[in-house]
């Protein structure tokens, strides 16, 4: 009996490059499942990457930007954030890619969750935190990132149900939000 079927982990015997860049590394892996099974099932890595709700100073909007994406031609509206540097720490990827994306920074930067958007053969944590006393301090500096607007947390529910937010990483971040209370916001 192999590890597989003792305890219910599927077996990772090897793992092989198909391709690979910057932005993206498929490869094959030959692994055991828990039936005893073993086959070449293909694994797909992206950069890890950290993203932030922003709110406003009142905590009743949060910094969106309308933008499209081209893979899945679909418009959206998405929380600031990008890839994680190597070397760096996502709450400092956060930090930055709030003022180069927004113009804003912000004084009060706190975790929230880490989750990976499609666990079954994607490589790609992301690092969603919460923003917030935030100041005004620059012009943006990225301009392909969209148009950022102040979105009332009122309207988040609506703009997930129409499909205006459909990527994994602002629909679990303002999910998270909207299970969090008022008083709690502060500690979180």
């Amino acid at each position: 009996m192999d590890a597989a079927s003792e305890n219910g982990a599927w077996v990772t015997h090897g793992e092989r490059l198909v391709y690979e860049s910057d932005w993206v590394r498929v490869g094959l892996a030959d692994i055991s499942v828990p039936s005893g099974e073993r086959f070449e099932h293909h694994t797909v890595w992206f950069p890890p990457v950290a993203m932030a709700v922003v709110l406003d100073n009142e905590r009743s909007s949060v910094l969106l930007s309308w933008r499209h994406r081209f893979a899945p031609n679909i418009w959206n509206w998405e929380l600031p954030g990008g890839i994680i540097d190597p070397g760096e720490e996502p709450i400092d990827t956060v930090r930055r890619e709030i003022t180069e994306e927004t113009g804003y920074r912000a004084e009060s930067i706190k975790h929230l969750i880490t989750f990976e958007p499609a666990v079954g053969m994607l490589r790609n944590p992301n690092h969603v935190y919460l923003a917030q006393d935030i100041t005004l301090v620059s012009e943006p500096e990225e301009l392909n990132e969209g148009k950022f607007r102040w979105v009332s947390r009122t309207q988040i529910p609506e703009l997930i149900q129409s499909g205006q937010i459909s990527n994994s990483g602002t629909l679990v971040a303002l999910l998270h939000l909207l299970s969090i209370s008022g008083p709690e916001l502060a500690d979180k």
